[in-house]
Order: structure tokens, then sequence, then C-alpha cells
């Protein structure tokens, strides 16, 4: 399978594409919460998501609008020691994304638990910058960008698949860049 998905262009630029307002951060009363279908559902302030154990992943970012940019590094939790931290019961099979805004995005629980899917906090050695969906963001780096939902706030985990913001719109929910799935018909 060839790096660049087909009918997209490569850049070195990080375009910035969303719907909404850009969410402000405040340290001191921001949360994440992870809910749904756990044994052990949590909420953590912004240091509390920073003392968890982190994770550095180097990936590729493929936008549904044409655009690819290789080589971005994340830093952040890796969704699976989240999962850890939860433990997801026996019938969760998907997991809904919820961000600032109202955006939310649901991916199956098999994709959230590959090891380079993560939610990161800090881009290029930086802190996120709000743009790019700071304070936190979901990277996917299999899926176009869309289910990469920035400004995260809350993970619930769920028995059944949801359709996300941009899936309600006829965008598709698999999202496959290397098939092509940008829309639903």
């Amino acid at each position: 399978m060839p790096r660049l998905p087909p009918h997209q262009r490569l850049t070195t630029d990080f375009p910035v594409l969303h719907f909404g307002k850009v969410p402000e951060f405040d340290s001191k009363t921001w949360d994440f919460r992870v809910e749904g279908l756990v044994e052990n559902p949590v909420r953590l302030t912004y240091d509390e998501l920073l003392a968890l154990e982190k994770t550095v992943d180097v990936s590729d970012f493929h936008c549904v609008t044409g655009w690819s940019r290789f080589e971005n590094k994340w830093e952040g939790v890796r969704f699976s020691d989240l999962a850890k931290l939860v433990r997801p019961k026996s019938n969760v099979r998907f997991a809904t994304i919820e961000a600032d805004g109202g955006y939310t995005t649901s991916l199956a629980l098999s994709e959230l638990m590959e090891p380079d899917v993560i939610l990161a906090y800090n881009f290029e050695g930086k802190p996120l910058e709000a743009l790019h969906g700071g304070p936190l963001r979901l990277v996917v780096p299999k899926k176009y960008a869309y289910k990469s939902a920035k400004w995260v706030r809350k993970v619930v985990f769920t028995e059944k698949k949801e359709l996300g913001f941009w899936e309600q719109r006829g965008y598709s929910d698999s999202a496959d860049p290397w098939k092509e799935e940008r829309y639903s018909y």
C-alpha cells in the first residue's frame, strides 16, 4: 500500500479546518470525562491528564479535503491505556468521542485500541495549539482527520454505534483514506 492515499496531495503545512468557534481553554476549570459502559468512570483535570503515562507517536495525517502531512509527532495518552484505566465492560463495541461545540465522532473499540491511536495534548514537542484541537485531540492516523476530533472533552463507551457530526451529514463512517471513503453515498 502506498504511503500517500489516492488523490491526496502532500503538504508540509498544517492547514486549519474546523466547524464552529475555537473554544477557550482554562486549565483550572477544564475537565475530561470517560464514562458509559465502564467499570471505573473517571473525571480528570488537565493536570491529572498530563500525569497519566505519556506516549510519543509519529504518524501521518490525512484530511478528507485532499491533503496529507507526513511525520507528525504527537504526545499524549494512548487510547488503549485510557481503556485499561476505565475497564470497558464486555459488551462494549464502540466509543463516542464528544468535543466542545457539540462535535462528535464514533469509532469501533477495535479501531481505537490500535497502538497509534492517542489522545494528544502536545504536537511537535509543544502544547497543542487551540486551532489544531488543543488542549486535547484524538488522533486516529488510519482514518480521515474528521475522525481525529479536536477539543475532546468526553469519551463514552457504548454497545451500539452512534453516527457522529459529519457522518450524520453524509460523510463516510469508515473514513478509510486508502479506499477513498469520503462520503457514505
